[in-house]
C-alpha cells in the first residue's frame, strides 16, 4: 500500500487526512485552536498553535491509520490564504501573532494608498482590489509596528510567508523558504501576468524583497520532512491555497467550470483558462493553479462570513451547541417572518468590498427567536453566493458559457442550506461524493507529482456527484426575497 498525507491548515482548525492509492480518505485527525481578537475587527492566531496542531494531527492521522510513516509517498499542504506570519530566519520564532485574512486593521492604510493613486497599479499587476483582506498591508503593518522589525528585515534576518510557507519552513527544518503560485497570487505583492514578485509594489509598501519566499508550481519539490518529525523522510510535493485546492479537488479544469466552498467564509472560483479576465464587478482576478510553469486563471468572489455565522450562533448567541442543530432550527422557523441577516461582522467582501460596515438584522418581530435567527443565518450564505454568481455571470457573459456549480466545505453538508442555495439562485447545485475537496486537491497534486495518482484528465473523469439540488422556489418569491436582501445590504453599508 502507498499513502499520501494531506495537511489542511484552516482558519479555525488544523487537519491531516491520509489518502490511499485510490485517492480514498482512510484516516484523519483534527484539532481546533484559539482565535484571538485584540480589538474590534482584528483577528490573530498564535503561529505556535498553527505549527503544533499541524504536527499533532499528522501524527494522529498516521496513528489512526495504523500504518508506518515510511508507507507515505508524499505530503500535500493546503492552507488558509492571505494570513501573514513573519519569523526569525535562524530560530524560526515568530515576531508577532499571525494576522489572519479576516483582519481589518489596515483599512486606513488601504484608504491612504488608494488616495495616493496606487489602487489601479496594484489591480493591474495582482488582479486584486486594494483591501485589508490581502497579505501585503498586514506585512507592512508588522514591519511598521513591531519594534526593530523593519531594521531586522532589511538586514535579512526575517522571513515572510503565508501559512503554507511557514509550515514548509518548519517541516523542512528551515531548509526551504517557498510558496506556490496560488498562494503568492493572494499576497497583493505578486504580478500574476509576469509570474514574479512586483518590485514596484514592494517599493510602494517599503517591503524588503529578500523576505519573500521562492514561488513554485502547485506540484513541485518543496523539500523533505525529516524522519525525526513524522517517522520517515517524506517529500512535500503539492501546495495550494485552500480555495484553489478545492477548485482542483472539484476537477474544475475547464474554462467555465465553477466551485463554491463553504468554510469559515465562502469562496467562489470560476475557471477562465489561460486568460486573466478583468472584472467589471469588483471580483478578483487570480491564479487557480499553476502546473508545468503555466498558470490557469480564475475569477474569484470572496465572502468573509459563511460557516462563521453558525459559529456565532453557537459561541456568541449560544442558541445552539453544534452546527448540526442549525438545520433543524431553520426548519422550525415561522414561514411568515422574513428576517434578513447581513453577517458583516468584519465588513463585506465581494462584490461590495466595504471594510467599515458591520452586521445587522432586519425584520425582527416579538415572535422572532432562535429558529428565525438560524434560518436567517443560513439564508445569508445563499444570498451572498447569489451576489457573487450574478457578478460572475456579468463578467463571463461574453463567452456564452453557463457555469457549472459544484459545492463543498462544511456547510455543504446541510441539505437545507444547499436547497436554499439552489432555490435563491434558480440553478442546480451539485454536491460531490467526496466532500473533502480541499484535501483531495492537494493530495492529488502531491500524489500526481510522485507518480502514484493519475494525470489531470483521468482524475477529472473520476469526479462523482452525490446529490444534485434542483430549484423549487417560485420565481416571484425568489425575486421578493432577494430584493429584501439587497435593501438590507444597502442599509447596512449606510449605517
Amino acid at each position: 500500500m502507498t499513502y499520501v498525507l494531506a495537511i489542511d491548515q484552516g482558519t479555525t482548525s488544523s487537519r491531516a487526512i491520509l489518502f490511499n492509492g485510490e485517492m480514498e480518505p482512510v484516516a484523519q485527525a483534527q484539532e481546533e485552536f484559539a482565535q484571538h481578537y485584540p480589538r474590534s475587527g482584528w483577528v490573530e492566531h498564535d503561529p505556535h498553535d498553527l505549527w503544533n496542531t499541524t504536527v499533532a494531527t499528522c501524527r494522529g492521522a498516521i496513528e489512526n491509520a495504523g500504518i508506518e510513516a515510511s508507507e507515505i509517498t508524499a505530503i500535500g499542504i493546503t492552507n488558509q490564504r492571505e494570513t501573514v506570519v513573519v519569523w526569525d530566519k535562524v530560530t524560526g520564532e515568530p515576531i508577532h501573532n499571525a494576522i489572519v485574512w479576516q483582519d481589518r486593521r489596515t483599512a486606513d492604510m488601504c484608504r491612504e494608498l488608494r488616495d495616493a493613486g496606487h489602487a489601479q497599479m496594484i489591480k493591474d499587476r495582482t488582479g486584486l482590489l486594494l483591501d485589508p483582506y490581502f497579505s501585503s498591508t498586514k506585512l507592512k503593518w508588522l514591519l511598521d509596528t513591531v519594534d526593530g522589525a523593519r531594521a531586522r528585515a532589511e538586514k535579512g534576518e526575517l522571513l515572510f510567508g503565508t501559512v503554507d510557507s511557514f509550515l514548509i519552513w518548519k517541516l523542512t527544518n528551515g531548509a526551504v523558504h517557498a510558496t506556490d503560485a496560488s498562494n503568492a497570487a493572494r499576497t497583493m505583492l505578486y504580478d500574476i501576468h509576469k509570474g514574479r514578485w512586483s518590485q514596484t509594489i514592494c517599493d510602494v509598501l517599503d517591503i524588503p524583497m529578500q523576505m519573500l519566499p521562492e514561488v513554485k508550481d502547485c506540484a513541485a519539490d518543496f523539500g523533505v520532512t525529516p524522519a525525526a518529525l513524522l517517522g520517515a523522510d517524506i517529500p512535500i510535493y503539492g501546495v495550494a491555497g485552500d480555495q484553489q485546492a478545492a477548485t482542483i479537488g472539484q476537477a474544475c479544469f475547464e474554462p467555465g467550470m465553477l466551485k463554491s466552498t463553504y468554510g469559515t467564509g465562502c469562496f467562489v472560483l470560476l475557471n477562465t483558462g489561460d486568460t486573466p479576465v478583468v472584472s467589471q464587478n469588483n471580483l478578483l482576478t487570480t491564479i487557480a493553479y499553476q502546473l508545468d510553469g503555466k498558470p490557469t486563471y480564475a475569477l474569484e468572489g470572496s465572502i468573509f462570513i459563511a460557516g462563521a455565522v453558525v459559529q456565532w450562533l453557537r459561541d456568541g448567541l449560544q442558541i445552539i451547541e453544534s452546527a448540526a442543530q442549525t438545520q433543524a432550527l431553520a426548519e422550525q422557523a415561522d414561514p411568515h417572518q422574513n428576517v434578513v441577516m447581513v453577517p458583516a461582522f468584519v465588513g463585506l467582501g465581494a462584490p461590495y468590498w466595504n471594510a467599515e460596515c458591520r452586521g445587522a438584522m432586519f425584520g425582527l418581530t416579538r415572535a422572532s427567536g432562535p429558529a428565525e435567527f438560524a434560518k436567517a443565518s443560513l439564508e445569508s450564505v445563499g444570498y451572498q453566493t447569489r451576489d457573487l454568481l450574478e457578478a460572475m455571470a456579468s463578467d463571463w457573459q461574453s463567452t456564452g458559457t453557463q457555469p457549472i456549480l459544484r459545492v463543498d466545505g462544511g456547510m455543504a453538508a446541510s441539505d437545507w442550506a444547499m436547497q436554499f442555495l439552489s432555490d435563491i439562485n434558480g440553478a442546480c447545485v451539485d454536491r460531490p461524493k467526496i466532500r473533502e475537496t480541499t484535501a483531495v486537491g492537494v493530495a492529488w497534486l502531491a500524489g500526481m507529482r510522485a507518480g502514484v495518482y493519475p494525470k489531470q484528465q483521468e482524475f477529472a473523469a473520476a469526479w462523482a456527484c452525490d446529490t444534485q439540488f434542483e430549484p423549487h422556489m417560485d420565481a416571484d418569491v425568489r425575486a421578493t426575497k432577494y430584493a429584501a436582501w439587497k435593501r438590507a445590504v444597502q442599509a447596512t453599508m449606510l449605517f
